[in-house]
């Protein structure tokens, strides 16, 4: 047959997906308005962030204490011991030039003490307590001075901290009863697909879910507050009210989100006025990923349903999302060196479990999408460029919970 006449038709080209980095800071920009504080007692705030900086109450310490167990000494020894103060005691009297009282670590000293003689350091000799240790004692030494670590009204953590128990150890000991917090984001789950079983071992045709018991531990490390799991099966108008029914910050979709039989979460989106920010993402594995915005300035990721790329999802677009509406800054990226060769996509990011050595961090096996085996295993996810990373190369690495 002539080709005269002929009209060829170029094949419909692939859509440009955005890059990782770039996913990535649409879903912190999704995130950019912090909900708001709440006052909570201590014992409520771990896990939470400050709302607030955290202001000392009181100075700290509140009182010139004492650092070891020994002698609160005045002036040049020798002393001539005259009594005792321990700590949690009424408030001492003041101690003269030459004498000396027993005292114990955290113990308030008496004013006119100069400094403490340590109890292996010091010899008592009838009335008289001599210093026998290896130098010669000085003012302030072992004392710890009011104030010495912070005054009355001073910050001491900025807004947007995470509160762990550090932190609820500082406010304690700076006299807070309560923290100023932001609000956990509420997060839904919602599983997807008439395939997953939750119990025993799985039939011909059907697996056994695994990002049920995975991802809520998961969201709860990065500042979330994840309701029950809710299994969803494979159903338009299920997975429709599913998604108009949820009153939570961010809803989070296992599966669906590709284009097959029953994908039906683009469809579910447009029908619930969403408007899609990122569909689709250059990253392997899990590029079939999405972020929309619900109506009310509530948030949907969708996750892809196999294992490590619903992990890849879920550091890509998930945890930039929830640190920025629990209001914690983006922290400075963690780098590493790549012990070994890692191998990459050839357009796109990888998402590499990987382990840490004395040279730097070695790809782990078992890394395909479907697989757990290698993230089980893992110490970090590494964040390989396209094209992958020679030895000796520096990588981004992710924290895994």
């Amino acid at each position: 047959m002539s080709a005269v006449g002929q009209t060829t038709v170029a094949a419909p080209s692939a859509p440009v997906l955005p890059s990782w980095s770039r996913a990535r800071e649409t879903a912190r920009r999704a995130g950019s308005r912090p909900l708001p504080g709440v006052g909570v007692p201590l014992a409520e705030a771990l896990g939470h962030t400050l709302a607030e900086p955290l202001g000392a109450l009181t100075d700290l310490p509140a009182f010139d204490t004492s650092a070891m167990d020994g002698w609160a000494v005045a002036g040049p020894g020798p002393w001539r011991v005259t009594g005792r103060v321990l700590a949690g005691g009424t408030e001492p009297a003041p101690l003269a030039d030459g004498t000396a009282v027993e005292t114990a670590t955290g113990a308030q000293l008496p004013p006119g003490a100069t400094a403490v003689l340590r109890r292996e350091h010091g010899r008592p000799d009838g009335a008289l307590l001599h210093d026998r240790g290896p130098r010669r004692l000085t003012t302030g030494q072992d004392v710890r001075p009011r104030g010495q670590e912070c005054r009355r009204g001073e910050e001491l953590l900025p807004s947007g901290t995470p509160v762990g128990p550090a932190v609820l150890g500082l406010a304690a000991a700076c006299g807070h009863d309560r923290l100023t917090v932001h609000r956990r984001p509420e997060v839904g789950l919602l599983v997807l697909g008439d395939e997953l079983r939750t119990t025993g071992v799985p039939g011909p045709g059907l697996v056994r879910d695994a990002l049920g018991p995975l991802l809520p531990p998961w969201l709860r490390a990065a500042g979330a507050d994840p309701a029950e799991v809710r299994y969803v099966r494979d159903d338009f108008a299920l997975l429709r009210d599913a998604l108009r029914h949820s009153a939570a910050d961010l809803v989070v979709t296992t599966g669906g989100t590709a284009a097959g039989p029953v994908d039906f979460l683009h469809r579910a989106l447009a029908e619930a006025g969403a408007r899609l920010l990122v569909d689709g993402v250059a990253v392997r594995p899990g590029h079939p990923m999405l972020l929309a915005e619900l109506p009310g300035g509530r948030h949907l990721v969708g996750l892809p349903g196999n294992p490590l790329a619903a992990v890849a999802g879920m550091v890509t677009l998930v945890l930039p999302l929830l640190h920025a509406r629990g209001g914690r800054p983006a922290g400075a990226p963690v780098l590493a060196p790549a012990a070994a060769t890692l191998p990459g996509h050839r357009t796109d990011t990888r998402i590499q479990p990987v382990r840490r050595t004395a040279d730097g961090v070695v790809p782990l096996a078992f890394d395909g999408p479907a697989m757990l085996r290698g993230l089980a295993r893992a110490e970090a996810l590494a964040v390989v460029p396209p094209g992958g990373a020679a030895a000796g190369e520096t990588v981004e690495l992710l924290e895994v919970p």
